[in-house]
């Protein structure tokens, strides 16, 4: 009764401990040797912290990561378009969290050894292709080994080999002109700390936020994204976390961007090495589950980075497999449960963020009415339609703060599958 799972990321750990909490036979099969902290910032909603308190892990989460107090968006000159509270200051029982991406994976993958054991991450072990029936399914490895169990998750990004799989023509991840710069810097902090910012517009715009508390200094480790737009029939290279760039590519853009809240070059200078990374996505899927195999995370639904909610809905992938596993037991009707609830869901998100509808689609809006100059943004766009547009993407999204505070548990405290 063995659960599979291709991919030890953010989306196979959470799903993991999930199962673990369960009572539920899994086994992780992880491609790389070694597990190491790859990424930079990334954010965590109050929807997914949830999932994660319950299980257990919030001393973890405030050891590694940051409780987000707001969230701004800014116009190219520094002016203020709209700012909100976030997470407990919002009105969430629960926190939002800024953390390093890499090191969320570091403490979730320990925290997974502690209570499950070390055999139950396989590294090593690249997923290569499946096998699926009605009773059963097989992972098969880049190396020619075949593992048998019950049902397999692909949870192996969006360069998912069980994805290729099943959608063998679907072909490389869709570029959309952006090409995206992330590091981190020592900063001072703004706005008091915990404060996340965008500043600009479609074509050029600057997302950062704090990774630490501010020391005795008053600085923080800064995480932070710039963002340039280029023709589509530019030559970029495949995404990859490693990819070193030169900050001379885009640092002349940001050149006046100094105010008196962040200075955005200074920013970039600090870094001690910036990552290039393309922003791409892929086209929603009619189906994810054939049999006893099915995706999750960015294998099933990769969108742009807009809205703060990768991370979250892969954990909620895995909270919500574990939820359906305990109602329809180690079946492929769990999965196609799982599907059923999720898809819809993460296709909307998707959607909204290619159109513009995420949070941050207030950006080019001003700069289209106003070039981002402006005395009071009331008489840019009213603060009432302001109000409703961040609403209406955390609805979509499902973390509207009256909706997930009403929520019962995805997953029972205690609930365990029958031996």
């Amino acid at each position: 009764m063995t659960v599979l799972i291709a991919g030890a990321g953010i989306a196979g750990l959470s799903l993991g401990l999930t199962l673990h909490q369960i009572g539920v036979p899994f086994r992780i099969y992880e491609a790389t040797a070694v597990l190491r902290p790859m990424g930079v910032g990334i954010n965590l909603q109050p929807n997914a912290v949830r999932e994660l308190l319950d299980l257990g892990l919030e001393a973890e989460l405030d050891r590694i990561g940051v409780r987000t107090r707001q969230l701004g968006f800014y116009s190219k000159l520094g002016k203020t378009i709209w700012e909100e509270p976030r997470g407990i200051w919002a009105g969430y029982a629960w926190p939002q969290y800024s953390v390093h991406r890499g090191a969320l994976q570091m403490m979730l993958y320990e925290a997974l050894i502690a209570r499950a054991g070390a055999d139950c991450v396989v590294t090593g072990a690249r997923a290569a292709g499946f096998e699926t029936g009605p009773e059963s399914a097989t992972l098969i490895l880049s190396d020619g080994r075949r593992v048998e169990g019950r049902l397999l998750i692909a949870a192996d990004g969006i360069h998912s080999a069980l994805r290729a799989q099943m959608y063998p023509n679907e072909g490389e991840p869709i570029w959309n002109g952006r090409v995206l710069w992330r590091a981190t810097t020592r900063a001072p902090a703004y706005f008091g700390g915990g404060a996340m910012a965008m500043i600009g517009h479609d074509d050029l715009r600057l997302v950062s936020y704090p990774i630490s508390e501010p020391d005795g200094d008053g600085m923080v480790e800064m995480n932070w994204i710039a963002e340039k737009r280029f023709p589509l029939d530019a030559a970029w290279k495949k995404e990859d976390w490693n990819r070193a760039a030169d900050i001379g590519d885009f640092l002349p853009d940001f050149a006046d961007w100094r105010f008196d809240w962040i200075d955005v070059p200074a920013l970039i200078q600090g870094a001690e090495v910036v990552y290039e990374y393309p922003m791409v996505d892929r086209d929603p899927l009619p189906r994810w589950t054939g049999g006893s195999v099915t995706l999750m995370g960015d294998a099933a639904h990769p969108t742009y980075p807009v809205g703060s909610n990768g991370a979250s809905q892969a954990i909620l992938d895995a909270r919500i497999i574990g939820a359906r596993l305990l109602e329809h037991g180690i079946t492929p009707r769990a999965l196609a449960a799982y599907e059923a609830e999720v898809r819809p869901v993460t296709t909307a998100v998707g959607q909204a963020n290619r159109a513009g509808g995420g949070p941050d689609g207030v950006l080019q809006r001003v700069e289209d009415l106003c070039g981002g100059d402006f005395d009071d943004i009331d008489t840019v766009i009213p603060h009432a339609e302001l109000a409703a547009h961040a609403a209406r993407y955390k609805s979509i999204a499902g973390f509207s703060i009256e909706e997930l505070n009403a929520r019962p548990r995805t997953i029972a405290e205690g609930a365990r599958i029958p031996a």
